[in-house]
């Protein structure tokens, strides 16, 4: 068959991963191109967190969708694990969002309501309930709203697992090859060039992040992903400090891993010049760190990291296919929700691209020419 595929993948992120794992199951012949190496940008850069209810505040197709997709993970990790021996190291302790403030304490007790016609477990806890929760807490903490089916895993782990596993059925994978432009003819897409060599298939799929907005102009539209970085620390205490993750809106999060190490982060530095940590940056997550865990300055330093996330206008995700080239479908700009939405963007693709869900309802909102309102 030489370089004649059945989908091209562009980008070997979670994502990228997570749909060539879903269509080489199906019996696909699917090749994977990563212009560095597999999970080199946001998806090692991640904290792992499965907060669709932490961080999604109203509903909508964008938290159905992200509530879905963190009910796939349990069964997702065991068949990882089936196909290649990884453990994605799913912790579902729980996770308290904190109030700092008499007004985000009003706002979260609003939400209680909300988020209880989807996890009739959440509740309101008082100041008092959460520092027997969490002793390390600040003593000022006025209160939380708490998620105890809440979640994390190894974010690294997760998207070598999708990539190891896409590779178990037959998925060639291949690193530092750079897809250059699509092959285009009579309005369907029929193969792609890279930087040495050009590959012919029936479909492909971009999921390339950040630099999604590049590849796609040629296409003729604009998709508007642009790269946001977040830095981040974790530390490793000799005792564990918190059991659970511990988020404060836009204050920031810790999250506790299997291996003792508590993840922190993160900051969010809009179309970056670079992707390096910086001092600044580090200082100012771990004041806030301390502020919320006044224990994480005694505890030991581990590292520090960061990570380029794909924002939009608008905030949602790309998931579909282009209005007027046919056969490239898309799949980017997830944002901080990347590791959560993973699964089920690898399942909704793989759907697309058979036919089987032409007409699913949550795509709408999701669609590659929607308008959209900017975030502020």
């Amino acid at each position: 068959m030489g370089n004649s595929y059945d989908v091209v993948i562009v980008g070997g992120g979670v994502n990228g991963s997570s749909i060539a794992y879903q269509l080489s199951k199906m019996g696909r012949r699917v090749l994977m191109l990563e212009k560095g190496t597999l999970a080199c940008q946001a998806s090692s850069a991640a904290a792992g967190m499965l907060a669709a209810q932490a961080e999604i505040e109203q509903d909508g197709p964008f938290f159905q969708l992200a509530l879905k997709s963190q009910a796939m993970f349990p069964s997702i990790a065991a068949e990882l694990f089936e196909y290649t021996g990884i453990d994605i190291e799913l912790i579902k302790k729980g996770m308290l969002k904190i109030a700092e403030s008499e007004d985000i304490a009003e706002e979260l007790k609003k939400q209680v309501p909300f988020q209880r016609n989807w996890d009739p477990d959440i509740h309101w806890l008082d100041s008092k309930q959460v520092l027997e929760m969490e002793p390390a807490l600040t003593p000022t903490v006025l209160g939380a709203m708490y998620l105890p089916h809440d979640g994390n895993v190894m974010p690294a782990k997760l998207s070598l697992a999708f990539a190891k596993a896409a590779e178990h059925f037959g998925t060639e994978i291949r690193e530092h090859t750079e897809v250059v432009s699509f092959i285009c003819e009579n309005g369907r897409v029929t193969g792609v060039k890279t930087t040495d060599e050009v590959f012919s298939c029936d479909q492909v799929v971009v999921a390339t992040g950040a630099w999604a907005s590049e590849l796609m102009r040629e296409t003729g539209i604009d998709i508007t992903v642009y790269p946001v970085k977040g830095e981040c620390f974790s530390v490793k205490p000799e005792q564990p400090i918190i059991g659970r993750t511990i988020f404060s809106g836009k204050r920031g999060y810790l999250v506790p891993k299997r291996n003792g190490e508590i993840y922190i982060g993160a900051t969010v530095v809009e179309n970056p010049i670079e992707n390096r940590v910086t001092a600044g940056g580090i200082a100012e997550i771990v004041d806030r760190a301390i502020k919320i865990v006044p224990q994480i300055k005694d505890a030991p330093w581990e590292r520090v990291w960061s990570g380029i996330r794909p924002q939009t206008g608008d905030g949602y995700p790309y998931i579909g296919e282009h209005p007027h080239w046919k056969g490239l479908f898309v799949a980017a700009g997830h944002f901080r929700n990347g590791i959560l939405l993973s699964p089920i963007t690898g399942k909704l693709i793989a759907q697309l691209l058979d036919g089987s869900c032409k007409d699913e309802p949550l795509l709408s909102v999701f669609r590659l020419n929607r308008a959209q309102k900017v975030v502020l």
